[in-house]
């Protein structure tokens, strides 16, 4: 066993399985990779093409090529000095499963009652559908919540009751046996905020799992960090996304691009009523029966509830039954509740210190209303730069200081996960590359979305972000980008939403972006373009060679320009061939940082540098000092203002420019010879950055203690 010092996401289909995987595992060895992280592997839904809809826990995915198929890959990946990271579900499964089934044909009495976080109402359970009955499910309109736990509102899925010994052991039979196998190294542990427990389910994974390297998908709201008593290495890394994009947004054009969002589409300046608004919505339209479970727990009236959920600002307030609640817990359901009525109160205390049940319930609940009301219903309302509408982001929370960032990476864990892209992020990072540069250029981004707006129009509340996204992830075919706005348009549940559909909106949508493609949109990306790359290539040489362990999404070591799921889980064909200049540079970046990170000590800490002179905030600078072998990266930032310095006068400064926009600015090296590693350049000491950064906006480099 070997804990992982990168991963690269793979995610697995029926067209892409075992043996395919296996045939790659060259690439991904020369690439520098030292475990490949795959996407859920147990059955699930036939032609599922996620995996997240497990229906037996007992077998390993027929369709990927089953248990002999794994085996098969994992002595390949073994052959090629690479492990496996699974990706495991614990929360839910899929509601079309043979236990579940029996549960309703047999009702309480049936052995597989206890698996399932179940509503019980006179002796049946509320199923929302077609389902034929049971003597025991009470069919209900597929608008109304079911009488079960459920994965969000996601009918489909229903919640699993982990926290019960024989259940766990039941429904991680597979997972334990690779692990006792030695065939997986390490785990990546599915929503935990839907769990009864997390902290229980993860003290016994840990236990029983022998400690290997686990990690959570926990999304971590501003300046929340994950507990320090959840036994893992730490996040799957939303909190590093955000603050990573940060360091390429210019807070400069927070009020220009708020001004502009404004005016074309109505919205107010402010993003919190919006966000609150949704989330209230939200609770009203798919959460009724999980408030009214809520009421029975805690004996509180309904609208008390539904404001408290509306109010709470993260997924968990980490309160355990049976101890006092942590201070911090408290300290964020009293804020919460401070902008409540007073008719709150009693609920407060039955949230922090009254039955199990009540502080469950709550906590299981906050997370859906999070998920529904800010990442799939306001950030799809209120987009002044659609870079920040990332998942765990604030969209009105302008720019990463690179104070900030080191801040951030002084108190991070050594070994949690970090990343850019993933098959849940809301747009590719190559594409978030893209509009950052608008944080720099709003004036001409202004005039020439409002020259397209006059030109093509449908409706307001959508255009704008159908611009940005159209911009920024140029060339698209017709199909994804109508796919996407018909997806956006449902999500904001403004005209139209998943249930409540309308065939003519519907088809204006696929006639704005009809429209749309035949605009020069293209001309200004390409415009950008040299200043997007400065943005990609320096967020991915930080990402990589920062604290934590680095995952890369599946072709993203090359540029990758998709939106959200399921655009971003499209096939990707190995190896990547780099087509420009920007892809091979991504690619020589990528690589090189990889396998500089397989010679680091694991334990390397980090080191913030700095860059002195006139142009010092443009370089985001730090150390990786191992025992034997020691990095240096170096990235720019905030091209287009680097660009302007050599030009002040410029609207649009000329890209070429950016090299003596540096001027005097230099850094110091730590002592040593030190070799740049994209050029093959020998450093020491003291170094203009114009110099330094004169072939490539970004510099890796490495020296030997001898």
């Amino acid at each position: 066993m070997s804990d992982p010092i990168s991963t690269y996401r793979v995610q697995l289909t029926p067209a892409f399985g075992f043996d395919r995987l296996a045939e790659i595992a060259p690439y991904l060895r020369d690439l520098g990779v030292s475990h490949v992280y795959l996407s859920p592997i147990l059955q699930s839904t036939p032609g599922s093409l996620h995996g997240y809809d497990v229906t037996d826990q007992t077998r390993i995915r027929e369709e990927f090529g089953g248990a002999k198929g794994l085996r098969r890959l994992a002595e390949t990946l073994a052959a090629h000095d690479l492990g496996i990271v699974l990706d495991i579900v614990p929360n839910h499964m899929n509601t079309d499963n043979p236990r579940f089934l029996e549960v309703l044909r047999d009702g309480p009495a049936s052995p597989y009652a206890k698996w399932f976080d179940l509503d019980w109402q006179d002796g049946k359970i509320a199923v929302p559908g077609m389902r034929p009955p049971g003597e025991h499910a009470n069919l209900v309109d597929f608008r109304e919540g079911p009488g079960y736990r459920r994965f969000f509102d996601v009918s489909s899925l229903i919640g699993l009751r982990v926290e019960d010994p024989e259940v766990l052991a039941a429904t991680h039979e597979v997972i334990f046996w690779l692990l006792d196998e030695g065939l997986v190294d390490g785990l990546r542990v599915d929503h935990p905020d839907g769990l009864a427990d997390p902290r229980g389910y993860l003290r016994t994974l840990r236990a029983r799992s022998g400690g290997v390297w686990t990690i959570v998908e926990k999304i971590l709201i501003g300046d929340e960090r994950l507990q320090d008593d959840w036994p893992c290495e730490g996040s799957t890394g939303y909190e590093v996304l955000n603050r990573v994009n940060g360091l390429f947004v210019d807070p400069a054009g927070r009020a220009p691009l708020i001004d502009l969002f404004t005016r074309l589409t109505g919205q107010p300046a402010g993003y919190a009523e919006v966000e609150e608004r949704a989330k209230r919505e939200v609770i009203d339209l798919f959460f009724t029966a999980e408030v009214d479970r809520l009421a029975r727990a805690t004996g509180c009236a309904t609208e008390p509830i539904r404001e408290l959920l509306t109010a709470m600002p993260v997924y968990r307030a980490y309160v355990n039954p049976g101890e006092p609640p942590p201070p911090a817990s408290v300290e964020i359901v009293e804020k919460a509740a401070a902008r409540c009525s007073p008719a709150v109160a009693p609920l407060v205390q039955q949230v922090l210190y009254g039955p199990a049940e009540a502080i469950t319930r709550f906590q299981q609940t906050t997370g859906p209303v999070m998920a529904k009301g800010v990442e799939d219903t306001a950030l799809y309302r209120w987009y002044p730069l659609a870079c920040l509408n990332e998942v765990g982001g604030e969209p009105d929370s302008f720019g990463v200081t690179v104070g900030e960032f080191h801040d951030f990476c002084g108190g991070m864990r050594p070994a949690t996960m970090t990343t850019l892209s993933t098959h849940d992020t809301k747009r590719s990072e190559d594409v978030r590359a893209r509009l950052s540069v608008l944080s720099e250029l709003p004036s001409p981004w202004a005039a020439a979305v409002t020259e397209w707006s006059r030109a093509v129009g449908f409706d307001p509340l959508l255009d704008y972000l159908g611009w940005q996204n159209l911009m920024a992830a140029w060339p698209i075919s017709l199909e994804r980008l109508t796919a996407y706005l018909l997806k956006a348009a449902r999500e904001a549940k403004t005209h139209i939403s998943w249930v409540n559909q309308d065939p003519a909106y519907e088809e204006g949508i696929r006639e704005f972006a009809r429209r749309a493609l035949e605009l020069p949109v293209g001309e200004f990306t390409a415009r950008i373009d040299p200043f997007a790359q400065v943005n990609s290539l320096g967020a991915k040489l930080v990402q990589l060679m920062m604290p934590g362990v680095p995952d890369v999404y599946q072709g993203n070591e090359v540029t990758d320009f998709s939106l959200v799921d399921p655009d971003n889980r499209r096939p990707v064909g190995y190896p990547p061939v780099p087509v420009t200049g920007w892809d091979a540079a991504k690619l020589r970046v990528t690589r090189q940082a990889l396998h500089l990170r397989r010679r680091l000590d694991a334990a390397t800490p980090y080191q913030p540098l700095y860059a002195e002179g006139e142009a010092a905030e443009h370089a985001i600078v730090f150390a990786r000092p191992g025992r034997r072998v020691r990095a240096v990266a170096v990235a720019t930032r905030l091209p287009v203002g680097l660009a302007r310095r050599a030009d002040p006068e410029a609207e649009w400064p000329d890209p070429a420019r950016m090299r003596h926009g540096w001027g005097a600015t230099t850094l110091t090296l730590p002592r040593g010879a030190w070799r740049d590693l994209l050029t093959g350049g020998l450093y020491t000491g003291r170094i203009p950055l114009a110099h330094l950064l004169g072939q490539h906006p970004v510099a890796l480099m490495e020296s030997h203690d001898l």
